[in-house]
């Protein structure tokens, strides 16, 4: 076996410290970046979705009863009631009863959503990717203090690192030169074995020597930055932050917990180790209690804290999902992630069938809708009926045309005119009705009846009866008798 504790061992001019507290986040001010919060925003539902479609695949029949999803509500992450979450993705949940009798209800998956699942699993067997996410897990060994790291820990950023569901069983046992589990999967740990000096450089060094520009270890390396819209530095802070960018680069596979946790030269260093943590993350992101988690086991919470409160321009941190989010700011262009990467290009598929219905306009079936999209489905089925019909069927007005009234312009216009006289009518009735209920509720029983009969004898006009054909020969044989 063979382990190297590096110890950062130089003398310091003086140790440099900025301001604290209230002062940082007033000298400091936080803006919004859109882009990223998209970013964030656009995945709220993809990792409880994922874990809901990994379950149904486990089982044997592949389908679940939703009262089984239901009980595991917490572990899968479902952010809402379960058969609302369900019912929300139709492109990718199909609800059925099983047998046609009325029990609870149960949730397979669609073709769709098997298709691409069967592509990542492609990814995750290639042995490109195997070897990437091995590279990943040494790089975050060498970075741990004791280079080892609890499997409790690893289960938590196994999202972030792109880790497949049974890595311990899968990857782990294929590369027993670099690492191992040592204790129980519980309980245990994941041991380095081998120290890599290839893979114990970081990604910022990396690319300061590909730039030819001549650096070598301990020598001064700038953050790459990128300010939001709207952000603002005064002279003060921007001094600070020029001379902090000058600054030794430690390297985060070098102890310095030596350094005084309180000292720019400390910032820097810690500034460094969270760069490199993000950016062995598949999305260069992650929540920041899960940061806060593997920087709490290498001693350095505190120092993240202050890292994600001093250099918001570095590290974003977005608050759209209902949690904080750390961004690694660099990797992002425009709200959306620069480097290719097979598994985010597989999630990113997910995504889009997740969205599918609503970019697509898809049909939403009523029965396994909520209500907001059976409310949608009923009103565009509405639109589509046409202006005509929609027109006639207001108020509680039906109008049946005749086959010549259709096809006859006037006489659709006369039938039109007929449907507003008759919404008239109603309406004047109804408005009558309301002010005799109001002049009964003012007045006496009596005193209002008599005085509802007055406005009408007042009011209604004499009408003549109208004569009708019998009428008019029972008048001419009573004249004949007469004369």
């Amino acid at each position: 076996m063979k382990f190297r504790n590096h110890v950062i061992h130089r003398r310091h001019r003086g140790s440099r410290t900025f301001m604290d507290g209230a002062a940082a986040t007033t000298a400091i001010k936080f803006v919004r970046d859109r882009g990223l919060d998209h970013a964030v925003e656009r995945e709220k539902n993809l990792r409880p979705l994922l874990n809901v479609k990994n379950l149904i695949k486990s089982e044997p029949s592949k389908s679940l009863p939703i009262s089984i999803i239901a009980q595991n509500k917490d572990s899968l992450k479902i952010p809402s009631r379960p058969i609302e979450f369900i019912r929300k993705y139709p492109s990718v949940f199909h609800e059925f009863l099983p047998g046609g009798i009325g029990i609870h209800p149960h949730i397979k998956l669609t073709q769709e959503v098997l298709d691409i699942d069967v592509d990542e699993h492609l990814v995750y067997e290639s042995d490109s990717y195997r070897q990437l996410v091995a590279d990943r897990l040494l790089k975050l060994l060498m970075i741990s203090r004791m280079n080892k790291i609890p499997i409790n820990i690893l289960d938590k950023l196994k999202w972030d690192l792109g880790l497949p569901q049974n890595y311990l069983k899968t990857l782990v046992p294929d590369f027993p030169d670099c690492f191992r589990v040592v204790g129980s999967n519980e309980s245990g740990q994941l041991e380095l074995v081998c120290w890599s000096d290839e893979l114990a450089v970081s990604i910022l060094e990396k690319k300061a020597m590909e730039g030819g520009s001549g650096y070598s270890k301990g020598m001064p390396l700038a953050f790459p930055v990128k300010f939001s819209k709207g952000f603002e530095m005064d002279k003060k802070v921007k001094k600070w932050w020029d001379d902090w960018q000058k600054l030794p680069y430690v390297s985060p596979y070098e102890n310095a917990l030596h350094l005084s946790p309180k000292t720019d030269e400390s910032d820097k260093w810690a500034a460094a180790v969270l760069h490199e943590i993000l950016n062995l993350f598949v999305a260069k992101k992650a929540e920041r209690d899960d940061v806060l988690c593997i920087g709490e086991y290498l001693g350095i919470r505190s120092r993240f804290k202050r890292v994600l409160l001093h250099h918001p321009h570095i590290f974003y941190l977005s608050s759209k999902i209902g949690t904080y989010t750390v961004v690694l700011k660099e990797a992002y262009k425009r709200g959306l992630l620069i480097e290719n990467n097979p598994l985010m290009n597989i999630r990113n598929r997910y995504l889009h069938l997740m969205h599918t219905v609503k970019e697509h306009g898809k049909d939403i079936s009523m029965s396994s809708g909520t209500n907001q999209e059976k409310k949608a489905a009923s009103n565009a089925s509405k639109k589509v009926a046409g202006d005509d019909d929609s027109e006639e069927e207001n108020n509680g007005v039906s109008v049946t045309f005749s086959g010549s009234e259709t096809e006859n312009g006037d006489s659709r216009r006369g039938s039109r005119e007929a449907v507003a006289v008759s919404r008239r009518r109603t309406t004047t009735t109804t408005t009558s009705k309301r002010k005799n209920g109001d002049l009964k509720t003012h007045l006496g029983d009596g005193e209002g009846e008599r005085a509802i009969g007055r406005r009408h004898s007042r009011t209604k006009p004499k009408v003549p009866q109208p004569l009708n054909a019998s009428t008019n020969v029972h008048r001419r044989s009573q004249q004949r008798s007469s004369s």
